[in-house]
């Protein structure tokens, strides 16, 4: 885990994150710079001196479903069968402080200056859904809560994570993390069961300080459980700085683990990984994984780290980017019950 977020420090065999990369960032710390000299010009001129803030980033929509059918889906159809309908921060912090199961809350057009939190559960018979349009953006989401879908929306430039899932029965799908800053820089992390996670394209992840991952789970406490049945499924990960997954079951190398309960029958498959970590996927005392279908496209050593009693691990049918030295690094007490190609090497 890293170490901005809570104890535990490095990971091994996870590099930290590099210098930031020049671009559309350093532009931005020019024009910054050129703004900060023309305040001071004025206040030496005994002219009253604006308030400077940095340029917004700006993020496209996702205009269109990938090639391979990976990531958020778009278009989507236009919203309907909304109970409630919000347009601004107000509107969405009523709508969701007041949902009921069985509630439509939809979000229409941009509200850049909130975040979506949704503490209220529905049931199985009737689940709250939060839905958009494609284009539909908010300043991050959060769900704690059960049985409860998302779908349609937007976290750009988020507070990181930009989409934090903590409850059961929880889907999140057609959604996206652009860009999240701030903490760990994660995109995405969850915790609980039975939660499906699908078709998002989260995107862009950075920090200096710390490891940003594309997604993350770890099992520390009552309020971070260790979680079961668990489904990720085409997605898009994206320019991501540090892994695309890493799951810390509540017995991690990390040594912070709660050691309650058990992470386990996670299913990863068909999902879309470009990172530059050492590895795409770090598995750490989690049982019953299955990883199949996916493509590994991103600048590592392995696509895969098995450790710590991941056992029961099923790989298979994932494509890789050539230049990726093994597909598998396992140690041996992750062996039992492991069926796939042969460990290349260390995890």
């Amino acid at each position: 885990m890293c170490a901005l977020s809570r104890p535990g420090g490095h990971r091994p065999g996870t590099p930290s994150a590099g210098p930031a990369r020049p671009g559309a960032g350093s532009r931005r710390v020019g024009l910054l710079a050129a703004l900060l000299g023309a305040v001071l010009v004025l206040a030496g001129c005994g002219s009253p001196v604006p308030t400077v803030r940095p340029p917004a980033a700006t993020v496209g929509p996702i205009a269109a479903t990938a090639p391979d059918g990976r990531g958020a889906i778009r278009p989507l159809p236009a919203l309907q069968g909304c109970t409630s309908v919000a347009t601004d921060a107000s509107s969405l912090d009523a709508d969701t402080a007041q949902a009921l199961p069985g509630d439509t809350i939809c979000i229409r057009g941009a509200i850049p200056d909130k975040r979506l939190v949704i503490r209220k559960s529905g049931t199985e018979a009737a689940p709250i859904k939060i839905v958009g349009d494609g284009q539909s953006t908010v300043h991050g989401i959060t769900v704690e809560a059960d049985f409860v879908t998302v779908s349609g929306i937007n976290s750009v430039n988020p507070e990181a994570p930009g989409i934090s899932l903590s409850g059961n029965n929880i889907t999140v799908e057609n959604s996206t993390s652009i860009s999240p800053r701030g903490n760990d820089g994660d995109a995405l992390r969850f915790w609980g069961n039975n939660l499906t996670i699908r078709h998002n394209t989260m995107r862009d992840t950075k920090n200096i300080k710390a490891h940003a991952d594309c997604m993350q789970t770890f099992a520390t406490d009552a309020d971070h459980p260790a979680s079961q049945h668990i489904v990720i499924d085409s997605n898009r990960c994206e320019d991501i700085d540090n892994t695309c997954l890493i799951m810390e079951g509540p017995h991690s190398l990390a040594g912070d683990g709660s050691s309650v309960g058990a992470t386990s029958d996670i299913t990863f498959t068909n999902n879309y990984c470009q990172n530059n970590a050492t590895e795409a996927l770090q598995i750490d005392d989690v049982q019953n994984l299955t990883i199949t279908n996916n493509d590994i496209a991103g600048n590592n050593d392995h696509a895969f780290a098995l450790q710590n009693l991941t056992t029961g691990a099923k790989v298979s049918g994932n494509k890789l980017n050539p230049a990726i030295h093994f597909e598998v690094g396992m140690d041996d007490a992750s062996a039992p019950g492991y069926q796939g190609p042969p460990s290349g090497g260390n995890p």
